[in-house]
C-alpha cells in the first residue's frame, strides 16, 4: 500500500480512537444507570444525541484528513455533545466524556489561541453540567459518599485532565498527518524537478552537439547559393563541406540519442547523489580504490543515470546504495534501494529496456528484481576489456 494511504488510515484510526474511549465509558455508565432505575426518557435522549454526534464526528474526521475545517458540522456536533451530556447527567466518567470528545476534534486545524478558548469554554460547560449532575445525585463521585464540594473538585480535576490531554493528542496526530502529506508532496516536487533538470541537460547537450554544425551548414549553404552562378567550383567545395558537417551532426545526434556519448562517470555519480539527497533519499556511493577502465566508465555513467531515474520515478525509497567494482575480467554496477514495488521490475518503462540494449551492445547484461525484504536490486555487468 502507498505510504500516504497507510498514513491516512492510521491517522483516521487514531482520531477515531476518542470515540472508542467515549463509548466504552458511556456503555459502562449505561449498565450502572440501568440497575439504578434512571429516567428512561433522559437516557434515551442522551443515547440518541450521542449516536448522532458519533455520525458527525466521523464526518468531521474525514474532513480533517482532507485538511478542511467543517464549521457547520462542528457546531452541530458540539450542540449534540452537550445535549447528550446534559441529558445523561454530566458525569466525566460517562456521558460527560461526549463533549470532551467533541473538543478533541474541534481544536484540530485551529490556531493555538482558538484551541485554548475552545478548551476553556468546553471545560466550563462540562464542569457546569457536572455540578447539575451532582445536585441531582446521579454522579459517580456523589455515589462514592463525597460531599458536594469535594465531588465538584474531583470532577473539575478529571475534566481538566481530559480537556488538556485529548485535544493535544488529536492535534498531534493531525499535525503528523500534515507533515507526512507535505513530505510526500515535497518528494514528488523534487522528483519532478530532477526529471525536468535531466530533460534540460539533455536539451542543452543536444544543442551543444548539433547547434554549431547546423549554424555552419546554414551559412555555407547560403554562400554556395550565392557562388553557384559566379564560381561553380567554389560552390561545389562549399557543398562538400556542408555534406561533411551534416554527416558529423547526424553521427553525434545518434550518439546522444543512443546514450553513447562520452559521459564522465565521476561527474555523473556526484550529480545523481545530489539529486537523490535533494529528493530526501539517503545515498551512499562505494567506489573501487582505482579508476574504472576508460572504455567502461561511459557505459556505467549512463547506467547510473538510468538506475537513479528509476529510483526516483518507480519507488518510495529512503536510501540508495551505489556500488562499483571490477576485476581484470569484468566490471559491475549494483544499485540497491529500499522502496521496491513488486511490479517495478515489469513496469520500468523504456529506461530499463534502453539500458539493456546499451549494455548488450558492449557484451553486458542487466538484472533488475525486488528482493524478499522489500529492497530493489539493479545489477549491470560488462566483460573487460570492452570491444568496439
Amino acid at each position: 500500500m502507498d505510504p500516504v494511504k497507510r498514513a491516512r488510515l492510521l491517522t483516521r484510526a487514531l482520531l477515531n480512537l476518542a470515540l472508542v474511549v467515549m463509548w466504552s465509558l458511556v456503555a459502562t455508565r449505561l449498565a450502572v444507570s440501568a440497575g439504578e432505575g434512571a429516567a428512561y426518557w433522559l437516557t434515551s435522549l442522551a443515547l440518541i444525541a450521542a449516536v448522532c454526534f458519533t455520525w458527525l464526528y466521523v464526518r468531521i474526521v474525514n474532513a480533517v484528513i482532507e485538511r478542511r475545517y467543517p464549521t457547520r458540522e462542528m457546531v452541530w456536533a458540539g450542540a449534540l455533545a452537550f445535549l447528550s451530556a446534559a441529558a445523561g447527567g454530566g458525569d466525566p466518567i460517562g456521558w460527560g466524556l461526549v463533549p470532551v470528545t467533541w473538543l478533541s476534534i474541534a481544536v484540530v486545524g485551529t490556531t493555538r489561541r482558538t484551541a485554548v478558548l475552545l478548551s476553556v469554554a468546553a471545560f466550563a460547560g462540562c464542569v457546569g453540567l457536572g455540578a447539575l449532575g451532582l445536585a441531582a445525585g446521579g454522579a459517580v463521585f456523589s455515589e462514592m459518599g463525597l460531599i458536594f464540594s469535594l465531588s465538584l473538585l474531583a470532577q473539575a480535576v478529571v475534566y481538566g485532565i481530559f480537556c488538556v490531554t485529548l485535544p493535544l493528542t488529536n492535534r498531534l496526530w493531525a499535525w503528523m498527518w500534515v507533515l507526512a502529506v507535505q513530505a510526500h508532496e515535497g518528494r514528488e516536487a523534487h522528483t519532478r524537478l530532477a526529471v525536468a533538470e535531466e530533460r534540460l541537460r539533455f536539451a542543452r547537450d543536444l544543442h551543444d552537439l548539433v547547434g554549431h554544425q547546423l549554424s555552419a551548414i546554414a551559412v555555407k549553404t547560403e554562400l554556395a547559393v550565392r557562388m553557384s552562378d559566379v564560381d561553380a567550383k567554389a560552390a561545389k567545395s562549399e557543398m562538400s563541406e556542408v555534406n561533411a558537417l551534416t554527416r558529423k551532426a547526424l553521427r553525434e545526434l545518434r550518439q546522444a540519442v543512443r546514450g553513447y556519448r562520452e559521459l564522465d562517470l565521476t561527474a555523473e555519480l556526484n550529480s545523481v547523489k545530489g539529486v537523490l539527497e535533494a529528493a530526501g533519499v539517503r545515498c551512499a556511493v562505494h567506489l573501487p580504490y582505482r579508476d574504472l577502465p576508460g572504455e567502461a566508465a561511459p557505459v556505467f555513467a549512463y547506467a547510473v543515470r538510468e538506475a537513479v531515474t528509476n529510483v526516483l520515478k518507480h519507488s518510495e525509497a529512503t536510501f540508495c546504495d551505489i556500488t562499483l567494482r571490477f576485476t581484470d575480467r569484468q566490471a559491475e554496477l549494483r544499485v540497491v534501494n529500499d522502496g521496491a514495488a513488486r511490479r517495478q521490475a515489469a513496469d520500468l518503462g523504456t529506461g530499463l529496456a534502453g539500458m539493456r540494449e546499451r549494455l548488450a551492445a558492449v557484451g553486458g547484461e542487466v538484472e533488475a528484481r525486488p528482493t524478499a525484504d522489500g529492497q530493489f536490486v539493479l545489477s549491470a555487468v560488462v566483460s573487460l576489456p570492452i570491444g568496439g
